[in-house]
């Protein structure tokens, strides 16, 4: 949604977790090709550069111009500001013809898409045959058994306050539509999970740093997200 962390922009880049390199090979190993990837939801581009790393070039879309702001250079990384009024057609001209993309990435945004909307216009973007869509996302983190207890209380005192739109990271894609053909990480109803191991270093985030600090908690210490993974052929 628009806006919506415009204000924790440059707080994103600073705290949220970045993801293994070894998904970005996963997701290599399984297109046909590697000329064009689209980034979608980008943020401050964490997923984009991994991404970058298997593929000749990235596009990488939001529609916060704040998130973009902050977003780090990359040679083969094209940041792209798109409005909420741009059409379908539109996409599909930024991306330079339909059947082209050969890898659509979703890192802990899908939740806020149109997501019939989405499909269809992935369906239009991807190459055939060997183009996949992939999206994930986390929300568990876990510290140690004294931090993980109060974590859950707090998780669960403020769970009414939560987006509407963010239920399905909430309940780990387990109820997130994913109407396709899976390629061997998770299907509809089965996401693929795993762990994010990080180093603590809590300073500002929305997510993590500030519930900490409302707990009165300082940390520094190995943490790990709980993670969910779908990708398919579309």
């Amino acid at each position: 949604m628009a806006g919506l962390f415009d204000k924790q922009a440059e707080i994103y880049l600073q705290a949220r977790p970045t993801y293994p390199s070894e998904w970005y090979s996963m997701l290599a190993a399984r297109t046909t090709r590697h000329s064009l990837a689209w980034d979608v939801g980008t943020g401050n581009g964490q997923a984009a550069l991994g991404v970058a790393e298997h593929y000749e070039q990235v596009i990488a879309t939001d529609v916060s111009k704040a998130q973009l702001s902050f977003a780090t250079p990359h040679p083969r990384v094209c940041y792209v500001h798109t409005s909420q009024s741009m059409s379908e057609d539109e996409i599909v001209a930024l991306m330079g013809a339909e059947n082209r993309v050969d890898l659509i990435n979703v890192a802990t945004a899908v939740c806020w898409f149109d997501l019939p909307k989405f499909y269809k216009l992935a369906k239009r973007l991807l190459r055939k045959p060997g183009g996949i869509l992939a999206v994930w996302a986390y929300n568990e983190m876990v510290v140690n058994p004294e931090f993980n207890t109060v974590s859950k209380r707090l998780w669960e005192a403020t769970m009414q306050f939560w987006h509407s739109d963010a239920k399905h990271v909430i309940d780990g894609y387990r109820n997130l539509p994913f109407p396709f053909e899976s390629v061997g990480l998770g299907r509809e109803g089965e996401p693929m999970q795993l762990e994010i191991r990080k180093e603590l270093l809590f300073g500002g985030s929305m997510s993590d740093n500030e519930m900490v600090g409302l707990m009165g908690v300082r940390l520094n210490c190995v943490r790990s997200y709980q993670s969910f993974y779908y990708s398919a052929l579309v």
